[in-house]
């Protein structure tokens, strides 16, 4: 990844800091299927002023497409199109079948559908009935999806929570994040509510939303083509690397240099596009001098971002091939222990509780359930120790399960006692700290794809080793057991759920280190016996 031309942090922005761009005479002509960013407008109430201000501060030749999603009165003909032709020089279309999208034009959703992408063309969707109509969190989502970092999400004034789902999957993808200043929109809700997920990058009025579309199009995070595995580019880079690891390591106890380098090298890269840094050198110097921004960095490489019933259908098969076998002959006295690791903020966690509560009560089953979360970041826990999420869930959650299993508390949701009564979050390095033990299900989907292997290796046997005899565990569509095939046995491979094989893969001194404090201790090799005790101590205290 080139990183010359080493820019200084930029200082807060005034707003009369630098002229807009002016557009050029004529874009230049687009090849067909060519690649580009794509930016996302979400926008109810007002928005149409808020986009028309951005357009007007573009030159005609951004190099990137511009997709507006609206809120639009599903009864009547838009004349969006008309309207904002007048403030650019680009190309405004209404979309109207399968659109392959061109940099440096303008798409705009027709009334009474749902907009996706797909390999970079555009499609539409009759709106489905009798559902909440969650449009901008549809598209953002989907294209969050398909285009991964190239993929710029921005919330514009609104009513409501609308984009606020959207915002957090572009960021978990990589993608980059704007949010409207509520001071400048005409109605400030969505873009309120957007910030207030965490998982906006920047926020601005509509011009200077502008003006740092175009800096961040010359930005090498999205001016290059996306390599699988980026790569460094000589030994002063590998040294920044190191040193921004350090860092991390010594801020957070975290040692991240044995997660995938790709991802963790993206992640630094969108850090540096956001702060105009383009030299890692300059980067790990930068982190040296502000200590907030290692927990920035440290945040961004969590990735805390998830959904409630996540891939719907792995759900349907716990449903049919795991809790026959968890509730069968089972005592009121026995509880049920669930573990998930990398749990975010809770979503994922309260999706299997209220799974596996519905499961009881459709087996007439009475026993204590007890679910288990854990993640690296306090923030995410603490979300998830609230319960309280926006309305926009009710795209991914039925009307009879809001019902049953949330509260409603203003425009939010928020889990209901029983359920939150269930749920126990803690914070914990899945890598090295102790695991929990006699789980009767682990489910830890999407956190194997960002280790490395030594990394994946040891989660494995911590995993066997956490689990009850014939317990399961349950992965990501995109991920495996890999070379610990000899500990899990599939029993759903679509679904990637695994049973327990027998046998009990020893734990290792590394396994034991629980605080923090001791990270750069010297070890010593503790006797089998001792070890064993040691661990389950540890394992009591984090229960308790």
């Amino acid at each position: 990844m080139s990183m010359k031309n080493a820019k200084k942090p930029a200082k807060k922005q005034a707003r009369t800091e630098e002229p807009a761009p002016k557009a050029s005479a004529d874009p230049p002509a687009e090849q067909p299927g060519s690649t580009c960013p794509i930016v996302a407008f979400g926008a109810s109430a007002g928005g149409l002023e808020a986009f028309t201000t951005v357009l007007q501060h573009l030159p005609g030749d951004p190099g990137f497409a511009l997709v507006l999603v609206q809120h639009l009165d599903p009864q009547h003909a838009s004349i969006l199109t008309e309207l904002l032709a007048r403030a650019t020089r680009m190309k405004v279309t209404q979309i109207s079948g399968e659109t392959q999208v061109q940099p440096n034009r303008v798409y705009v959703i027709p009334p009474n559908r749902d907009l996706l992408i797909t390999n970079g063309k555009l499609h539409l969707e009759p709106r489905a009935p009798l559902v909440v109509h969650m449009p901008i969190d549809r598209f953002f989502r989907s294209l969050a999806e398909d285009q991964g970092n190239k993929a710029i999400g921005v919330v514009l004034s609104g009513t409501a929570s609308d984009g606020c789902q959207g915002v957090k999957a572009i960021k978990a993808a990589g993608g980059i994040t704007f949010a409207q200043d509520p001071s400048s929109a005409q109605y400030d809700g969505m873009p309120r509510s957007a910030i207030a997920t965490g998982a906006v990058d920047t926020v601005l009025p509509p011009d200077e939303i502008a003006r740092e579309l175009v800096r961040l199009r010359q930005h090498p995070y999205l001016s290059e083509e996306p390599k699988a595995e980026p790569e460094t580019e000589n030994e002063q880079d590998d040294r920044a690397l190191r040193d921004i690891f350090g860092q991390l390591r010594n801020a957070t106890g975290v040692d991240f240099s044995l997660y995938k380098p790709g991802t963790i090298q993206r992640r630094t890269l969108r850090r540096m596009a956001l702060l105009r840094i383009e030299n890692l050198k300059e980067y790990a110097a930068y982190v040296r001098k502000n200590p907030g921004e290692v927990g920035a960095l440290f945040q961004d490489i969590l990735i805390n971002v998830t959904s409630f019933f996540r891939e719907a259908a792995t759900y349907d098969a716990i449903k049919a091939r795991v809790c026959p076998s968890i509730f069968k002959d089972r005592s009121p006295g026995d509880p049920v222990r669930v573990w998930v690791p990398g749990c975010a903020t809770g979503e994922e966690v309260y999706s299997i509780a209220i799974c596996l509560l519905e499961c009881m009560r459709e087996a007439a089953v009475e026993s204590q359930l007890q679910v288990f979360g854990t993640d690296l970041s306090e923030a995410a826990l603490d979300q998830a120790r609230a319960g309280i999420y926006p309305d926009t869930i009710a795209a991914d959650v039925s009307s009879n399960r809001l019902r049953r299993f949330f509260v409603r508390v203003n425009s939010s949701y928020q889990i209901a006692r029983s359920v939150r009564d269930a749920c126990i979050f803690a914070r914990q390095n899945v890598t090295k700290d102790p695991p929990f033990s006699k789980c009767d299900l682990i489910l830890c989907r999407n956190l194997l794809i960002y280790l490395g292997p030594t990394l994946q290796n040891t989660a494995m046997r911590l995993f066997h080793y956490a689990l009850q005899p014939h317990g399961f565990l349950v992965l990501g569509l995109s991920e495996g057991v890999g070379s610990a095939s000899n500990l899990f046995e599939p029993i759903d491979k679509k679904s990637k759920i695994y049973s327990k094989s027998p046998g009990t893969p020893q734990l290792n001194a590394e396994m034991e280190a629980y605080h923090d404090a001791r990270l750069h201790e010297p070890r010593r090799q503790p006797n089998p016996i001792q070890t064993k005790l040691s661990t389950h101590h540890r394992v009591d205290q984090m229960l308790l």
